[in-house]
């Protein structure tokens, strides 16, 4: 199985190459980005300059890989020391294949290494098919555009994406496409907006969705639920505002760590505010505000508060990824001692919750912070299934 996703990776990879070949007899002014292998095809970053590419003309590009694919050209690797390369890509004037040679050069390499297919070359890692005629011209599609920033920043160029689906065979791409199908078919966003459970106003703000009468009372009853379900193992709720003081998140830390996803600061009374990314500081100041007793722990604190976190624009999508939403978060303070049956009644508790509301599908991860020396030697042997692969990295 290994060799066979090795082998789909080196075919979707050799693909995006003659992507680029193709684009390149077509629009030859046009400069290139990178072109990599991903889950289920390819894509490769291009900027067209002026020339706005719309999904119509995927269809001629399209056409244009399969003669290339026909004519059989073989793959030739070549190297060139880092300061030819320099002088190659300034001379084509390939500003993005500059300073990724560049940024190859600043990493201590001498050489680069190239693919040449017929006419057309690129700095490539490689490896690809031997030739392109091993390509199935019939086992890929180019799928649809999208706008992506050089090396994802927003400050740097927007380049035009295509993306295209590359499989072993017609039969395998054709499956796909119709699972794919049936699953837009019940896109939570088409169905949210069929059965008016949400909507998101231009007006209002992107990632910001309000929900509407009868997805709200969907809403309300899994919230109720929720915290009845909560409260039948000890849990206590809490509920903190929308914003907090800066200080608050110098002292978690978020600042430090986190500041590139939370929203500008707000200034009021010459003070420094923030809308809230995390639910954490105010937890841990409720539960420092008196002496607390070792016969209060495990302490069980839950809250559904509300949180906001700066999502790049291009990366929003429906409820599955916002700007503002609502989590079910909770932390428990307890003895080194209780910890191994605090994370047993956890685990049990996610899959009460779970298959309560019908999932059935899903998996358990345990991220750990740099106190995790401080841990009691009982939880290094920790042996419950679910969570025990991730122990490794303790």
């Amino acid at each position: 199985m290994k060799n066979q996703n090795n082998n789909l990776e080196i075919i979707r990879h050799s693909f995006s190459h003659v992507l680029a070949a193709a684009v390149k007899e077509l629009y030859p002014k046009v400069k290139f980005a990178i072109g990599p292998a991903i889950e289920n095809g390819f894509y490769y970053d291009f900027d067209f300059g002026q020339t706005a590419l719309k999904e119509e003309d995927l269809k001629e590009i399209e056409k244009k890989m399969k003669h290339i694919i026909k004519q059989g050209h073989k793959f030739k690797k070549s190297e060139l020391l880092v300061g030819e390369a320099i002088a190659r890509s300034t001379k084509e004037k390939q500003p993005y294949k500059l300073e990724l040679i560049k940024d190859l050069k600043k990493e201590g390499e001498k050489k680069v290494c190239f693919y040449k297919m017929n006419n057309f070359e690129d700095l490539c890692a490689g490896p690809h098919v031997e030739g392109v005629g091993r390509l199935n011209k019939n086992a890929f599609l180019l799928d649809k555009i999208a706008g992506a920033y050089w090396k994802g920043s927003e400050e740097n160029n927007m380049l035009t994406r295509i993306y295209g689906l590359a499989f072993s065979s017609k039969e395998e791409l054709d499956e796909h496409v119709k699972v794919r199908d049936e699953m837009e078919a019940r896109n939570h966003r088409k169905i949210g907006q069929e059965m008016e459970l949400f909507a998101i106003f231009p007006e209002i703000g992107q990632g910001l969705p309000v929900w509407l009468p009868k997805g709200y009372a969907m809403r309300r009853a899994l919230e109720d639920y929720t915290i009845s379900f909560e409260r039948k193992y000890g849990y206590q709720h809490i509920l903190s505002p929308n914003i907090y003081k800066e200080d608050i998140f110098k002292i978690s830390g978020h600042l430090d760590f986190y500041k590139e996803n939370m929203y500008a600061p707000i200034t009021i009374d010459e003070e420094t505010y923030y809308l809230k990314p995390m639910n954490c500081p105010a937890s841990m100041m409720v539960y420092k505000m008196k002496p607390r007793s070792y016969r209060e722990l495990p302490l069980k604190m839950g809250e559904l508060g509300t949180v906001y976190r700066y999502e790049k624009s291009g990366e929003l999508h429906g409820l599955q990824r916002v700007r503002g939403f609502t989590q079910n978060d909770a932390h428990i303070y307890c003895t080194p001692e209780q910890l191994e049956d605090s994370i047993r009644e956890t685990i049990k508790m996610h899959k009460e919750f779970y298959k309560a509301v019908g999932f059935n599908k899903y998996k358990f991860r345990l991220s750990l912070s740099d106190f995790s020396n401080c841990f009691d030697k009982a939880f290094l042997k920790f042996s419950c299934p679910c969570i025990k692969p991730y122990l490794n990295c303790l």
